[in-house]
């Protein structure tokens, strides 16, 4: 359900929170470029896409350290309560989970730096296939930050758990091939670290989704089952 942010904005500080909160947008829009741009260089074996992708890093740190003050002048000058200090609060821990994620994505293209037999480029394919779907969650989830629509961001939530199963089942299979070529060992291990890293993005897409639920409905969901989510929170 969509959540009207009009409800609980404040009218003279409206214009505040609504610019920082495009200002997330922003920062969420690009964080998904970079991603995609870490996964094409992968799929490409393209250095150059892959050193841009590392180049372009320093833009998503300077929107968190931007976003991040605004923030802090809006407390400090509008000192806000209730849902209104709530969205201020979603929107400091959803940048640095933007800004991690965008450490992840660096750390994705760093595999296109190096070059694969054609035995390895079906795990290539794998990690490709896996980063697709993260990808996914991520617009998906900045798409229910847009408009505070927390069944949306319950979905992403669920999400998770088929990425970490995704993530054990291409670590098993990275294993197998390792142990079947010993030499190998160093050169793929950048490849169980591109697996790590989408792992990890599913996560903070998770904690995204969370921060979202806590907006909209002033209960911090961390630890709690996702049946009692469902039932006592979402009320779905």
């Amino acid at each position: 359900m969509e959540h009207n942010l009009s409800k609980h904005i404040s009218g003279k500080f409206n214009q505040d929170l609504e610019n920082v909160r495009n200002h997330v947008l922003a920062m969420g829009g690009l964080v998904e470029q970079q991603l995609n741009s870490a996964l094409d260089a992968v799929s490409a074996n393209d250095s150059e896409q892959a050193r841009q992708v590392e180049k372009d890093d320093y833009k998503v740190n300077a929107m968190e350290v931007s976003i991040d003050e605004e923030c802090t002048r809006i407390i400090a000058k509008r000192q806000p309560a209730a849902s209104d200090l709530r969205l201020v609060v979603a929107i400091a821990k959803t940048i640095a989970d933007l800004e991690r994620i965008g450490d992840e994505a660096r750390r994705i293209a760093q595999v296109a730096l190096d070059s694969f037999s054609k035995e390895q480029q079906d795990l290539l394919v794998m990690i490709d296939n896996m980063g697709r779907q993260v990808s996914k969650m991520l617009h998906d989830v900045l798409d229910a930050f847009a408009r505070m629509d927390v069944e949306a961001a319950f979905k992403v939530h669920k999400e998770d758990a088929k990425v970490d199963r995704e993530y054990e089942a291409l670590i098993r299979q990275i294993m197998t091939y390792m142990m079947e070529d010993p030499r190998s060992i160093p050169k793929i291990m950048a490849l169980v670290w591109s697996v790590r890293s989408l792992e990890r993005i599913g996560d903070r897409c998770q904690n995204i989704a969370e921060y979202v639920i806590y907006f909209v409905k002033g209960k911090d969901i961390r630890h709690i089952s996702q049946e009692d989510i469902e039932k006592d929170i979402l009320k779905l």
